[in-house]
């Protein structure tokens, strides 16, 4: 026989405390861990796929146009243009923040003719609010701004924005 809970035991309130002790280990991969070399280096790689020519940046082993693994790592510019773009109020550490963040994603040039590189690269752009606001910053040419060299560590953030070129 089954019995229902009665609503004062629905009021009731159990809190347990555990802390566990619980240790991770990442590896950024294969493609991921050439990707933030060449970051570190100032360059920006990505995965060629000689069939199709697409050069996918961030890089992956396998191409998802033709079903089969990459052939080359392959040198972008690291220039392009803005594709999307949106304004963030709340930081990555969830405040309210009173000048946003604006993130979008970026078409890279490719470095070669022919090529096409794909899908972006999701990253702060050093933009306005207005312009996003607007949406003048879609479409539009930017440069990333790296930091110096001394002081790029092999992660996304070596790259500190792109920056809208003249």
């Amino acid at each position: 026989m089954v019995t229902g809970l009665k609503d004062e035991d629905l009021k009731k309130v159990y809190t347990v405390t555990y802390k566990p002790n619980a240790k991770y280990g990442y590896s950024a991969g294969q493609a991921y861990s050439v990707f933030l070399q060449g970051l570190k280096d100032g360059k920006i790689l990505g995965r060629r796929c000689n069939k199709c020519g697409r050069v996918y940046v961030p890089p992956r082993m396998y191409c998802e146009y033709c079903f089969r693994p990459t052939d080359e790592w392959i040198e972008v510019k690291d220039e392009g243009i803005v594709m999307t773009a949106v304004a963030s109020f709340i930081s990555w550490t969830r405040e309210r923040l009173e000048t946003p963040e604006i993130v979008g994603v970026i078409r890279l040039y490719p470095s070669r003719d022919n090529d096409f590189v794909y899908p972006g690269l999701f990253h702060r752009i050093c933009t306005t609010y207005e312009k996003v606001k607007d949406m003048s910053i879609i479409g539009k040419k930017v440069k990333a701004v790296w930091k110096p060299k001394e002081q790029r560590v092999g992660s996304i953030n070596d790259i500190e924005c792109f920056k809208e070129v003249e």
